[in-house]
């Protein structure tokens, strides 16, 4: 069976979305996270550190993460310095 949405494993890197880590201060050189970048077919690729282990029993009840899938977590500041770049429902 098939889910609604499926990841697009063709998709490319497009355009950031927010400031970089290193203007935002949240990594110490060119290497490292966390970012959002906006991919070719309008998804959101998000690199952050996995917390999936330590987090996925504290999930609340009407959320789930499939074997496919896991929690990443970026700062706040990341998130919101991207606010201009995403859309408005």
């Amino acid at each position: 069976m098939t889910q609604p949405w499926e990841a697009d494993p063709s998709a490319v890197f497009v355009r950031r979305l927010g400031e970089s880590p290193q203007a935002l201060g949240t990594t110490s050189g060119k290497d490292g996270c966390p970012d959002l970048w906006e991919l070719s077919n309008g998804d959101v690729a998000v690199i952050g550190r996995d917390l999936t282990d330590v987090l996925r029993g504290r999930l609340p009840e009407e959320a789930s993460v499939r074997a496919d899938e896991r929690i990443v977590v970026i700062p706040g500041e990341t998130l919101r310095s991207a606010k201009p770049d995403i859309a408005d429902a």
